[in-house]
């Protein structure tokens, strides 16, 4: 087999076709293969048609090393990969003893009854071998076709990022592959992938070029990535990162994949404090951020979702003038949220949050897009109003993210403010 395999795709199921399943699984895959050198050179998406996958499965087989079959190892009369991939290698299929025993210690864990409809799981291509599926019924299999190593893997993402580890290292041993990909991963927040760039291209024009550079925009977040191949070259990297960091320090948010609540709630365990938040226009989203992190509660009593005036003034005592006067999208009122965030949590330091989501509802003066953050403690509260024109699910992550973005400037005693209060500054 070649030195360094030429990789393919086939991702399968009607719900990719229909856009009910959004492709996830293939970013996943490519990255996982980044760490070896390797990039798949064609995908090929597919509904559940066995006799178009038979055709595809074999032509990809024919014109690859490596072939990796994502979808269609369910229970159900849809899931052909197994099948399909039998009659392609024209071995057929038999009941594998250790997907039976897997299935059943799955069954045993959850109280079920191994159906029959289960047990198809167990019905792999005769001499496949076996790759483990620590969170999943559906085992993987592989088996070499034509010279092609064939990979067969469920779709669940979280199935398949469990199982991705055991196939890159058998890929590895397979193909002898040696390149170990070192890649630093930085998380900011508050800097445009164009910014990023154009920074850097003035600064360091000389970029060593045995340290590839490399972004992936997303939101809330952006990723800069800074990726070597050799040993020897970690100095260079070391040298990059404090680039990076003089140049985007106070937006830097952490390695890996450290999300900007992970930060918040870092720091606030560190520094011994408590956090609560006020929202209107982000719906609960900035308390949803913070509860995804395990250890929340150390230092989030909780938060407030009052979309209602009726709400910011009964449970936030927001005043009734306040509110008649200057509206619920202003300064003083998300002061007064704030104040009563604190009074009725008990925290140490509190956001708020109030905005125009849209896509209606804008005027001249507030703009769709409009939201008044306010941020502080039982001595001093600060505000900004920014604007962020964005569709509504954007608008509302971008806003619930500069609320634990200010919070977590606030608890870093950070005196600068983002780049973002200056781009999307209103007033």
């Amino acid at each position: 087999m070649a030195q360094t395999p030429r990789v393919q795709l086939l991702l399968t199921g009607d719900e990719l076709m229909s856009g009910d399943t959004v492709d996830s699984n293939s970013a996943l895959i490519a990255r996982e293969l980044s760490g070896l050198g390797l990039t798949p050179c064609r995908r090929v998406t597919l509904g559940d048609d066995r006799d178009a996958l038979a055709r595809e499965m074999a032509a990809l087989a024919d014109d690859a090393d490596v072939l990796i079959v994502n979808g269609g190892l369910g229970p159900t009369i849809d899931d052909l990969t197994a099948a399909v991939l039998g009659e392609v290698a024209g071995h057929g299929l038999e009941e594998h003893p250790d997907a039976l025993d897997h299935l059943e210690i799955w069954c045993k864990k959850r109280n079920l009854l191994l159906n029959d409809a289960n047990r198809k799981q167990a019905m792999l291509p005769a001499g496949c071998t076996i790759i483990p599926n620590p969170v999943g019924s559906a085992v993987g299999f592989s088996l070499v076709v034509n010279n092609c190593l064939i990979m067969c893997t469920p779709g669940v993402p979280g199935e398949l990022r469990a199982m991705l580890p055991v196939m890159v290292q058998r890929l590895r041993e397979e193909f002898g592959i040696t390149l170990q990909k070192d890649v630093l991963r930085l998380q900011t927040f508050g800097l445009g992938e164009s910014t990023a760039q154009q920074l850097l291209v003035d600064n360091h024009p000389d970029w060593p070029p045995e340290v590839v550079l490399s972004f992936r925009a997303g939101a809330p977040q952006l990723e800069i990535k800074l990726s070597i191949t050799r040993a020897e070259d970690r100095p260079r990297r070391d040298q990059c990162y404090e680039w990076l960091k003089a140049l985007f320090g106070d937006h830097i948010i952490g390695e890996g994949d450290t999300r900007i609540a992970e930060a918040v709630i870092d720091q606030a365990r560190d520094a011994g404090l408590t956090i609560t938040c006020a929202e209107s226009c982000t719906g609960g989203m900035i308390a949803s951020m913070l509860t995804q992190i395990a250890g929340a509660s150390d230092v989030f009593p909780g938060g407030f979702v009052t979309y209602s005036n009726a709400l910011k003034e009964s449970i936030l005592g927001v005043p009734a003038e306040t509110l008649k006067s200057e509206g619920a999208v202003s300064e003083a009122t998300v002061k007064a949220m704030v104040r009563g965030a604190l009074d009725a949590s008990g925290a140490d330091l509190a956001v708020a949050v109030s905005g125009i989501a849209g896509p209606g509802g804008g005027s001249n003066d507030k703009p769709v897009g409009t939201v008044w953050l306010a941020w502080g403690d039982r001595d001093a509260v600060e505000t900004v109003c920014l604007c962020w024109p964005v569709e509504r699910v954007l608008f509302q992550t971008m806003v619930a993210a500069a609320g634990l973005d200010v919070l977590r400037r606030k608890l870093a005693g950070i005196q600068n403010q983002s780049r973002y209060f200056d781009q999307r500054r209103l007033r």
